[in-house]
């Protein structure tokens, strides 16, 4: 999933707007209100790692967030772009190691670059572009896969 955080008004003002701009669940189970509602609040999390850092130099410039917190059931992770685009996944996968996760962001951060490079996507709006679907579909199932070899 990722999200739109900044966009500016008529003055040039900037301002928050955490529109989704694509969300799809991969689980066989009707718990997409559930989902939802993790990736909102994990919106939070990402906005204090970013407002509040811990660790000063080099890492401020860490486009991934890693793990923001676990619930007993999922994981959930985050990514920043540079234009303050956020990714946000929930997997259910407990044991996945943060290189997976990591590289599942590079993989994603390039759909989504192609996606919106597109000259007939509107910046800003949910993406519906059947390729990117389908690339963010391939993405997933070889999730983790490079740690079960």
């Amino acid at each position: 999933m990722e999200w739109d955080s900044t966009a500016f008004d008529a003055g040039g003002k900037r301002i928050r707007l955490n529109n989704p701009l694509y969300i799809q669940s991969f689980t066989e189970a009707d718990d997409a209100l559930k989902l939802h509602h993790i990736v909102h609040c994990s919106l939070d999390v990402v906005d204090e790692r970013v407002n509040n850092p811990k660790k000063p130099g080099p890492t401020l410039n860490e486009t991934f967030l890693g793990l923001l917190y676990p619930t007993e059931n999922y994981k959930v992770y985050g990514y920043l772009t540079n234009t303050k685009v956020k990714f946000i996944v929930v997997t259910t996968d407990l044991d996945v190691r943060d290189a997976d996760v990591r590289d599942f962001f590079r993989r994603f951060h390039a759909a989504y670059v192609d996606a919106v490079s597109n000259p007939f996507h509107v910046p800003g709006k949910k993406i519906a572009s059947r390729t990117f679907a389908d690339r963010v579909s391939t993405i997933v199932k070889s999730f983790g896969l490079s740690s079960a070899a």
